[in-house]
This record gives structure tokens, C-alpha cells and sequence, in this order.
């Protein structure tokens, strides 16, 4: 189909360009330097047409008997059979190569639109349970009453945090990076994220030196909070 920039306009577009090289212009070539065509024509012993004009199977007889050696001629007649075998063998395969690639090009197009469709779905869509029973174990922790565990409740939110960004699609070495290119328009609570990344980075670096009372952790921990319910990362 003339125009149609789909995969199968296309491929119409070249079986059909391919055609008119095979069965007109080849043809008609290969009779001009053999000196059997006249000025803007085909022709043969027993045909004459025009050099755009498809070429017929008899066309080709008749070149071939006017043009070839009786003895040659001959030998293609016995073994017309072989040849026909083998081309249609080799369209066979043109033809199986073909679907091939069509197929190919039709899975990597598949592809590329669930990546763009993931890509464009929203937080909420993204394993939230998952994310919610890691918050919840989180809760847990930050209002027991085990220092430790409130160091390992804020560590775990901050990963989750990280987590966050990378599916938010900010990219960088450390989470300070990608942080500062969050702008406050699309992400409104990043002063709370950077707040609590702040303490995070004190208890992992500082450890028991680092004071940490029920109530701050439990500060942090909502800090946390706020930057998840903002993109529904958690209820």
C-alpha cells in the first residue's frame, strides 16, 4: 500500500519493487545487451512489448530459444523440474526469513511498549502490598521499645526510599544524587526526605554514638510516611 508507513505497507512496498526488478526491468536489461530488443522494447522470436511490461513464464522460453545454444536450451528443458524445485525452495526460505524478521521486529515492539507502559504507570500500580508489608513491619519496629530496632526501622525506610526514586526515575550514584534532582513542583515533601535521609546518614556512619530517643525515631519514621503517602507508595 502506497503511503502506508506501516511493517506491512512496507513489505508490500518492497515485494512489490522487487517484482518489477525480477520480472521487467532484469528482463528487459539482459535482452538490450544480448541485441534482441528494439528501440523501447522486449523482444523475442515470437514477442514484442514494452520494456515495462511483465514478463511472462513463455517469455522466457522464448528468449531462451532464440538467444541460447540448442544444446543449453535442451538441458534446461530436461531439468526445467530441478530448477523449479530449487527455486521454490529458496522462496521457502526467503519467505520463512522474512516472517522471521517480521516477527522479531513485532516482539521487540511488544517490548518497548510495556517498558513505555510501565514507565508511565503510576506509583500506586508498582507492588504496592509489597511495599505496604514492609511499611507495616517498619511501624512495628519504630514503636517498640528496642533502640536497635528503631536504628533498623529507619535504615529499612530509607531503603524504601531509594526504592522510590529509582521507580520515580531519578538516576545517580548515591541517593543524594538523586535527590537533587527532584524539584519541589513534582516532589513536594523532598525537604522531609532529605530531612530524614540527614538522620539515616548520622546512625549508619556514627552508630551507637549517635543518640537515638523513642520519640525522634518515631519522628523520623513519619517523615518517611509523609514522602510515601504522597506517591501512594504506601496507604
Amino acid at each position: 500500500m502506497e503511503g502506508d508507513p506501516s511493517i506491512t505497507g512496507g513489505f508490500f512496498w518492497a515485494l512489490r519493487s522487487v517484482s518489477d526488478i525480477a520480472l521487467r526491468w532484469i528482463p528487459g536489461t539482459v535482452e538490450v545487451i544480448a541485441g534482441t530488443a528494439g528501440p523501447g522494447y522486449i523482444s523475442s522470436s515470437i514477442i514484442t512489448k514494452p520494456i515495462t511490461e511483465p514478463v511472462t513464464t513463455q517469455d522466457v522460453a522464448n528468449f531462451l530459444q532464440s538467444t541460447a545454444s540448442q544444446a543449453a536450451y535442451d538441458s534446461l528443458f530436461r531439468n526445467w523440474a530441478v530448477w523449479v524445485a530449487i527455486a521454490v525452495v529458496i522462496s521457502l526460505l526467503l519467505l520463512a526469513a522474512v516472517i522471521y524478521c517480521l516477527v522479531r521486529v513485532w516482539q521487540i515492539r511488544q517490548h518497548e511498549w510495556a517498558k513505555a507502559r510501565a514507565a508511565g504507570a503510576s506509583v500506586a500500580h508498582k507492588d504496592v502490598p509489597k511495599s505496604q508489608l514492609r511499611w507495616n513491619h517498619i511501624l512495628e519496629r519504630a514503636h517498640s521499645d528496642d533502640e536497635k530496632s528503631w536504628r533498623l526501622a529507619i535504615l529499612e525506610a530509607d531503603m524504601m526510599l531509594n526504592e522510590l526514586l529509582d521507580v520515580l526515575g531519578y538516576r545517580g550514584e548515591t541517593m543524594a544524587d538523586k535527590m537533587k534532582q527532584a524539584g519541589r513542583a513534582q516532589f513536594q515533601t523532598i525537604d522531609l526526605a532529605w530531612e530524614a535521609h540527614r538522620v539515616r546518614n548520622a546512625i549508619a556512619h556514627q552508630g551507637s554514638l549517635q543518640s537515638l530517643s523513642a520519640h525522634e525515631a518515631r519522628r523520623v519514621i513519619g517523615l518517611y510516611g509523609q514522602v510515601f503517602r504522597e506517591f501512594r507508595f504506601v496507604a
